[in-house]
């Protein structure tokens, strides 16, 4: 009886221990001065990339010969795709990074080939971003969407070698990865242990992978390459706080932040090198 009440107990505090960390995560923004509350990072990016994207689909226009603004409009509207301009902006093109581009491991993040395909990730990415940063802080934020973004740029030049590739959807993964850890962390906190909210991320995740395989022209390895390193960034990066003793009484603190796992940060860029460089070695580069 007494080993029954003790397990209760426990289970007890791990129920109140993921609660208080998942209300301390929540309401963390709303505790900060009113500019620090804005998604800078998220909006910053998502501006960016669509103003690239109108640079790179005018010199697509240009390339198919538009030489007034209507032109130029109905070729955007079309939405004409031109390889070699992609490719000369930074696509990801497995000859060109053998050749020593390895910047072509970043810069396909920012670029897109077409009108639907810049608004379709920047929507996802703006309806995320602004809950996840919220969450997570600015920095750790940007840590998640870079690394994710570069991993799935290394998994799409180790796996499909022939392809060339651009867009935000690896690292849009990861961050999907990345919140799915979170909640899974902090499933005691949600109805039913969380299994529904869980079971629905999944179900996402599921959904999206799966137009890979009917979609032409998608690249699903750089799909599971931000996926899983978004969910391994989410296991050592996302928001935790438990009790620590501060200034005389009890405070909860985020143990997962980036002012205590700073060398954490450094080894998780260290180690993305490494695997370019290992995907290069592998790949004859």
């Amino acid at each position: 009886m007494q080993e029954i009440s003790t397990q209760t107990n426990n289970k007890d505090i791990r129920k109140q221990n993921a609660r208080d960390s998942y209300r301390a995560a929540v309401h963390r923004s709303r505790n900060l001065p009113r500019f620090k509350r804005i998604s800078w990072v998220t909006w910053i990016i998502t501006l960016g990339t669509i103003a690239i994207w109108c640079f790179t689909a005018y010199q697509v226009a240009l390339a198919a010969g538009a030489r007034n603004a209507h032109d130029i409009l109905m070729n955007v509207l079309s939405g004409a795709q031109d390889a070699d301009v992609l490719i000369r902006y930074g696509a990801k093109d497995n000859d060109l990074i053998k050749m020593g581009q390895y910047w072509r491991f970043i810069t396909p993040i920012f670029l897109h080939a077409n009108i639907l395909h810049v608004g379709l990730n920047m929507l996802n990415f703006l309806i995320l971003g602004v809950v996840i940063e919220r969450l997570f802080g600015h920095s750790r934020f940007l840590l998640v969407y870079l690394i994710t973004g570069v991993v799935s740029a290394i998994a799409s030049f180790y796996f499909a070698p022939n392809d060339i590739s651009v867009g935000a959807s690896g690292a849009i993964f990861g961050l999907v990865g990345a919140y799915s850890i979170f909640v899974f962390l902090h499933r005691r906190a949600f109805p039913r242990g969380g299994i529904p909210g869980l079971i629905w991320l999944l179900f996402v995740i599921g959904i999206n992978l799966s137009i890979g395989f009917f979609i032409p022209d998608v690249d699903n390895f750089a799909h599971v390459g931000g996926l899983l390193s978004g969910c391994l960034l989410g296991w050592l990066f996302s928001p935790r706080y438990v009790l620590l003793p501060g200034e005389g009484n009890m405070k909860l603190v985020d143990v997962h932040s980036l002012a205590r796992r700073w060398p954490l940060a450094l080894l998780t860029i260290l180690g993305t090198l490494l695997l370019a460089i290992l995907a290069l070695n592998l790949t004859g580069g």
